[in-house]
């Protein structure tokens, strides 16, 4: 194909990293076919949008059809792989802890009393009968720049512009999106040179010469070309058609040479955006109503150009059982392109109906009905998969590398965890620990409902005062732990790891329905934030903005501090003095500003999870899900002693007595080592056997050396173990501070 109208050129767009030139009002499809070559690699060519045959990566952006794209100065345009998939774009170096920049996408919403889709003679008749009714009518259709790319509930139809997105909400849609035409599915049906008769009077107009063109089924109007009776057995070709080989009623094969085969098929309706909005009132009419005979069953070539399913692999699908259409689509991937059916729906349902014996209906669509960008599906929305504490800017600011950890975005350190941890043990910290899970649990079932799910006893937790807390499963297992926090005879203030805290809420609720009792059950996990404030100069700086006499150990209470209502608890994870401060999320910055100013003189320094990790690993605190397994029971972790075996019942506890007296080779333990740690889920040996693995490691530097939680699943217990190639005892934490004299200072 070749340009004949000798025009000069308005500009140049950079196909595959060369220059070619378009003239005005030239597509980039027609562009490209303007200078001898396939928009994609090969494939019927319809020019209407209904195939991926013309599929390209568009300034960065790839699944446009440059069939529907205007060609303007500069566009750089790089066609599909021949093969696979386009790969993903790259980010250089991105900071994981921030948003990244994405294109801003402009969204404007308008209200309709009836939306018309599609202003050809249907649409249009459809859009004046609605007026004369006395209807507010809107007609959307993608020549004028208003690509309707999806119809959701509502309904809301969902437009691409050029400018932004718009979303209509209306009351009726009418759909007249017209028919698509039929794509041959024969041998050859991949080369170059085949278009539709459609895309053959556009190029037609466009000057675009054809040149020896063969026509198949209805003609093309206006175009120059032969007509050949008979239906296609094949196209010949290596990468272009030379020939088609069609077959006439009398069963002899003939071969046509040419460079262009013009098929003129029949059509299918175009009635995607219908098949999306089931329920909906949405009414179709038109070519897009219109029940077109099915092309014959096809018996060879290539039927969804989109996945590059052939026939033989429907029939593959077939063999094994698959018979239903909404089947054969998933098993063969037929359908499930970017077209969604467009060119390959007909034929998948003739080739269901020849071997059925009923025609099936086309199966539902799925939004959008185009490709559009992550930026252009969001427009106007914001959704951070990871949840970020109200503190998350302070973090940053103060050189804070966040990392994902609970489903959070978290502080790992702030450039020097060694300092942080130092901070902890010698002077004063801040742990943003807002991620932590908190319910409040009130009524008057609320001891009954506490006591039967936590193996220890609650009853006797008098207000004021906490206790911590192991939560089992009906196995015995543990799940979660935390702390619970009376503070009158029915209302109890519970605490979850940031993890497990959306589990435990349901796990808290399902019980609580399941026995019908009588509590209410409050989440406030996302409405409090909290800060850990913790070191031997803990006490001195909340006294330094307002908390005069601070909560002893294991004791809680609400109180103002620096000028903020917080429910203050006194209890601790890394081994020192620690007060979390629970308080409402939109004074949290001002809150950790007040404690950072009023401690710079006592060399106070924030801590992130780097340093937490190792804290409590000195301690021996173990970590739900980090230390503990999926069937770690409470004799397993050396936590007996928060287990009450004498209460009447709770949960697990049947299985536990089940398993008391069975032997288990299965325990936690702490270990010590000279030199730095090894890294978590090292393999511990013994006598030359793997006997367990490393759960938890810190080189601490108080201490001196390293220390570690770790697995051993095989008794007698060694008294020493390889591990990292280096020797380690096996030790029983807390590594540091046994007595906890310094938690209760």
């Amino acid at each position: 194909m070749s340009d004949t109208t000798g025009a000069a050129s308005p500009g140049r767009i950079v196909v595959d990293g060369r220059p070619i030139p378009y003239q005005a009002g030239d597509s980039v499809a027609v562009a490209v076919m303007r200078c001898g070559e396939h928009p994609k690699h090969g494939g019927t060519i319809c020019l209407g949008g209904d195939c991926p045959n013309c599929s390209a990566i568009v300034d960065g952006v790839p699944y446009v059809r440059t069939c529907q794209t205007a060609a303007t100065p500069g566009l750089v345009v790089r066609r599909h792989p021949a093969a696979g998939n386009p790969s993903f774009p790259a980010v250089a170096q991105p900071d994981i802890t921030r948003s990244p920049v994405a294109d801003h996408v402009d969204v404007r919403r308008e209200t309709a009393d009836i939306v018309v889709i599609g202003a050809g003679p249907s649409g249009a008749a459809a859009a004046d009968a609605a007026r004369a009714e006395g209807h507010e009518v809107m007609v959307l259709d993608a020549r004028d720049s208003n690509e309707v790319v999806a119809i959701y509930g509502g309904p809301t139809v969902i437009v691409r512009r050029p400018n932004g997105m718009l979303h209509v909400h209306a009351h009726q849609v009418v759909v007249a999106t017209g028919a698509a035409e039929i794509h041959p599915v024969c041998p050859g049906n991949n080369l170059r040179g085949i278009i539709t008769a459609r895309a053959a009077e556009q190029l037609h107009d466009a000057g675009v010469d054809l040149g020896n063109a063969v026509a198949i089924g209805t003609p093309p109007q206006g175009v120059p070309c032969t007509a050949v009776a008979g239906r296609i057995v094949r196209f010949e070709g290596t990468d272009t058609i030379s020939a088609v080989v069609t077959m006439g009623d009398d069963g002899l094969e003939v071969t046509t040479p040419c460079i262009t085969v013009i098929v003129g098929l029949g059509f299918a309706p175009r009635d995607m955006l219908s098949r999306m909005s089931g329920g909906l009132p949405v009414s179709v009419v038109g070519q897009a109503a219109e029940k077109f005979p099915l092309p014959p069953c096809p018996t060879a070539g290539t039927v969804c150009p989109c996945s590059r399913v052939e026939v033989e692999d429907l029939e593959g699908v077939w063999a094994r059982g698959f018979h239903e259409l909404e089947l054969v689509k998933r098993a063969s991937l037929c359908g499930t392109g970017t077209c969604q059916g467009g060119v390959c729906g007909p034929h998948l349902r003739s080739f269901v109906a020849d071997r059925s014996g009923e025609v099936p209906e086309m199966f539902t669509a799925r939004p959008a009905s185009r490709q559009i960008t992550l930026a252009e599906a969001s427009a106007d929305t914001y959704t951070d998969v990871f949840r970020r504490s109200p503190l998350h800017d302070e973090h940053l600011a103060l050189g804070g590398q966040l990392d994902r950890f609970g489903g959070w975005w978290r502080p790992w350190n702030y450039g020097d965890h060694i300092a942080e941890y130092w901070a902890v043990r010698e002077a004063v910290s801040l742990g943003d620990v807002s991620t932590l899970g908190k319910l409040v649990v009130s009524g008057p079932d609320a001891v009954e409902l506490l006591e039967r799910l936590y193996p220890t006893t609650v009853a006797d937790i008098r207000p004021g005062r906490s206790r911590y807390v192991l939560l089992l499963n009906e196995r015995g297992h543990l799940i979660d732990d935390g702390m619970i926090c009376r503070e009158t005879e029915t209302r109890f203030v519970l605490t979850f790891t940031s993890g497990g805290a959306a589990n435990a809420e349901m796990w808290v609720r399902d019980w609580a329905e399941t026995w019908g009792l009588r509590v209410h059950v409050l989440d406030r996990t996302m409405s409090l934030a909290a800060i850990n404030v913790t070191g031997p100069l803990a006490s001195q700086l909340l006294q330094r903005v307002g908390l005069v006499d601070p909560p002893k150990f294991l004791q809680h209470r609400h109180d103002i501090v620096a000028g903020v209502p917080c429910h203050v608890m006194r209890l601790s994870f890394t081994g020192e003095a620690s007060f979390e401060l629970h308080h409402a999320v939109d004074r949290s910055v001002e809150l950790w500003r007040a404690l950072m100013e009023a401690g710079q003189d006592l060399g106070i320094k924030p801590h992130g999870l780097q340093a937490l990790f190792g804290l409590r690993l000195e301690k021996g605190h173990v970590i739900v899900g980090m230390d503990s397994e999926l069937d770690s029971t409470p004799r397993r972790l050396d936590m007996d002693w928060a287990v009450k075996m004498d209460k009447p019942d709770f949960l697990g506890k049947s299985a536990l007595v089940r398993t008391a007296e069975l032997p288990d080779h299965r325990r936690l333990f702490g270990f010590t080592m000279q030199g730095n740690a090894p890294t978590e889920g090292s393999p511990i040996w013994s006598d030359g056997n793997v006997v367990g693995h490393v759960a938890s490691s810190f080189s601490s530097p108080l201490l001196g050396h390293a220390v570690m939680l770790g697995w051993l699943k095989h008794t007698p217990v060694p008294e020493q173990v390889q591990i990292d190639g280096r020797t380690a005892s096996v030790a029983h934490p807390p590594f540091y501070d046994p007595e906890g004299r310094r938690a209760r200072a």
